[in-house]
């Protein structure tokens, strides 16, 4: 990762700085936060001098993931609009009134060249507010479906960077650039051997490996079904690296003692040796979940989030799935299904072959470069 060593100067004196000065806004999930991370990289990599500075939400991921890609943050008392809970909602407008304060704070201090957003709640109030104050806005839209918050900003933003084709329906179309979605370089780039990353994680590079992924908070249906047929894994001569999320952590750990041919942890830090390691994988299907698989072009499983907005996972599953790309369980099919699919695909080296090669057509990994390009060659054009 690059340090961006002058940003915590310039949030307090802008003028010291001879480079261009962005604001990277959202988060909440892995899914918002790495490719906003791969963008401020390779804006970096362009423009050496640049100043960047990212705002989240208080209490969210992204207060700890991004200092350790080296860059600062700041946190806004922000939360989304609860679902589940409507009597969860009465102090919103008090906080999002609070967050449009704090926002006008740190745009006075820092005064940005232009921000982009990547999605989550926390991108909301610094986006409307700087198209209200003239600063150029660029929003990175990772799904095959936008969400409002975006759809709102998009009608006043400088430019919108898409995954995939036929987002008209959301955005302006004369300001959508397909970009495809950012990777991590460290995944894009990695020179990792699947036996040193094996490993890693102290596992046998002699067996068959299977690498299971909920997403960065975990996923419940993928837990509870790799927790019931833990058996099936040693009885088929198979090991298992199982990313569990926070919530099934402990739970996972303790079933998982005295079981040599499974690691399992709430978080992965260093994904491209978990990629390495994996022969099969299982996994979500968020976009950014999708783009790295495509990227490493390994056969997978894909089990979409059933909730997700306008089933969105489902979709971008599906579309693999049509490709022969991919093989797809529902959630409420996973007690049952995945495990047997999953241990199929292991044993079925034609199959593998067959969906390497597809998935392996639709890996793009240039989309950060892309976007920095773009963005700075509209803030040239500006000045």
């Amino acid at each position: 990762m690059i340090e961006d060593k002058n940003s915590e100067a310039m949030i307090s004196s802008p003028s010291g700085s001879k480079g261009s000065r962005f604001i990277m806004a959202g988060g909440g999930t892995g899914g918002h936060i790495f490719p906003a991370v791969a963008i401020a990289n390779a804006i970096k990599k362009q423009r050496p001098n640049a100043s960047i500075l990212f705002i989240g939400a208080k209490g969210k991921m992204e207060m700890e993931k991004v200092p350790q890609a080296g860059y600062k943050i700041e946190g806004l008392d922000i939360a989304g609009f609860n679902r589940s809970s409507l009597i969860k909602n009465i102090g919103l407008p008090y906080k999002l009134v609070k967050s449009f304060l704090q926002v006008r704070s740190i745009f006075k201090k820092f005064k940005p060249d232009a921000v982009i957003g990547v999605g989550g709640y926390s991108s909301f109030p610094v986006l409307r507010f700087a198209q209200s104050q003239g600063i150029s806005t660029f929003i990175h839209e990772s799904n095959s479906f936008a969400g409002k918050s975006n759809m709102l900003l998009g009608k006043k933003a400088t430019g919108i960077f898409v995954a995939i084709d036929g987002m008209e329906k959301f955005f302006p179309a004369d300001k959508i650039i397909i970009s495809g979605n950012p990777v991590r370089a460290s995944i894009t780039n990695s020179q990792v051997s699947r036996e040193e990353a094996i490993r890693f994680f102290g596992l046998d590079p002699a067996k068959k490996t299977i690498l299971s992924v909920g997403g960065s908070l975990g996923a419940k249906g993928i837990n509870e079904a790799l927790d019931k047929h833990l058996e099936d894994f040693g009885n088929n001569n198979l090991q298992l690296i199982w990313q569990t999320g926070k919530p099934y952590a402990a739970q996972a750990k303790a079933r998982c003692e005295g079981r040599p041919n499974i690691w399992a942890n709430d978080f992965i830090t260093q994904m491209e040796n978990a990629y390495a390691a994996a022969d099969v994988i299982i996994s979500r299907s968020g976009a950014m979940s999708v783009s790295e698989i495509c990227v490493v072009k390994k056969p997978a499983v894909f089990v979409p989030f059933p909730y997700a907005a306008e089933d969105h996972q489902t979709v971008n599953a599906t579309k693999l799935v049509d490709r022969n790309a991919a093989l797809m369980v529902k959630d409420s099919d996973a007690t049952e299904k995945l495990v047997p699919a999953i241990i199929g695909l292991a044993k079925d080296e034609q199959l593998q072959t067959e969906l390497k090669l597809h998935i392996s057509k639709l890996a793009v990994t240039n989309a950060d470069e892309t976007i920095a390009k773009e963005i700075l060659k509209s803030i040239e054009a500006k000045k």
